[in-house]
């Protein structure tokens, strides 16, 4: 009895697990009923992006994509012809360089003959001068042998 007048006192369990068994009730009714809508709302927003939005998305990105492959290629080609143009110009530069180059080497060649000639028939009027005043100087010797001999 005086366990009973305690348990009934002091001892507060079976009230407060009563109390505790209601709230988890009702924290769970609620709780169903909101994750219940929260699973509506997501539902109906997947259904209405699957249905709506994401053909609009593909429909924007495929149009798009063709554009811009279009343009890619277009400003491909003005790519591809810009360097040909500019390996044909590279290219009659070279030719333009090389041929420069031989006529240079063909006016060297003729100016390098031309010099050998000159320098030939200076060598020949140098040699013909030396010869024509050692010829001159001897008939000076002579005359002058002659007056010596006075």
């Amino acid at each position: 009895d005086v366990g009973e007048i305690h348990s009934r006192l002091l001892d507060h369990r079976p009230v407060i697990q009563g109390e505790i068994r209601y709230f988890v009730k009702e924290f769970e009714e609620k709780r169903g009923l909101r994750e219940l809508r929260v699973l509506e709302n997501l539902k109906n927003t997947i259904f209405e992006t699957n249905e709506h939005i994401l053909p609009k998305c593909e429909q924007a990105m495929h149009d798009n994509l063709n554009e811009a492959f279009k343009r890619l290629r277009a400003a491909n080609n003005m790519i591809r012809r810009l360097q040909e143009k500019e390996h044909e110009e590279r290219k009659l530069q070279t030719d333009k360089l090389i041929a420069g180059e031989e006529k240079r080497i063909v006016h060297w060649e003729t100016f390098m003959k031309e010099q050998q000639n000159k320098r030939a028939e200076v060598d020949e009027e140098h040699r013909k001068a030396m010869q024509r005043l050692k010829e001159q100087y001897a008939d000076m010797e002579k005359e002058m042998a002659k007056y010596v001999s006075f």
